[in-house]
Formats: structure tokens, sequence, C-alpha cells
């Protein structure tokens, strides 16, 4: 899953790729940190992604980070510059909805 306008977030990469354990290809996770009960099966439907992608955005996972300066800024100040930059996003994305 990817995003294609900018978006200022720790889980999401600067290429707008989400990194959530549910879209992780299923089985172990060579790094460890995930279960494999976590990662992708093929129970999962675009309901259940999309309620997990709507969790990751409403609270970030800044063990995780996609984007490490995002989750730097979310953990340091958080209602300062991180807000800023998210409002700069939402603005730019609201600017160019309809081009």
């Amino acid at each position: 899953m990817k995003f294609i306008t900018d978006l200022w977030h720790p889980n999401v990469d600067k290429n707008g790729d989400v990194c959530i354990s549910i879209l992780h290809e299923p089985g172990e996770d060579k790094y460890g940190y995930e279960k494999p009960e976590e990662r992708w099966l093929p129970i999962h439907t675009v309901e259940t992604i999309m309620i997990s992608v709507i969790s990751m955005l409403a609270d970030p996972n800044g063990d995780s980070p996609a984007n490490v300066d995002a989750a730097k800024e979310w953990r340091e100040d958080r209602h300062g510059e991180f807000k800023r930059k998210v409002a700069r996003c939402v603005r730019k994305s609201q600017e160019t909805a309809f081009e």
C-alpha cells in the first residue's frame, strides 16, 4: 500500500510506502520483531487492512519506523514541528486534489 501524496508519518516511508505488519509477507520475521500471525494472512479483507491503516495513522508505532526522521519528531516534538509538517502535507494534498 502506498500513499501518492506527501505524508509525514513514522510508519510511512518517504516514498509513501506504508509499513505495518499486516502488509508484510507471511512467515517468520527475519528481524524477530513481528509474530507470524501479525503478518499477511489470506483471511484479511480490504476492511481489515483499512482498519489497520487507520489505526496506524491515529497511533504510530515509533518502535519500528519506516521514516526515522518523522518518528524522532513524533517522539520529541509531537505538538510542534511534527504537527506543522503534517499540516503542511494536508494543505498541499488539499490544494492539488483536483488537478
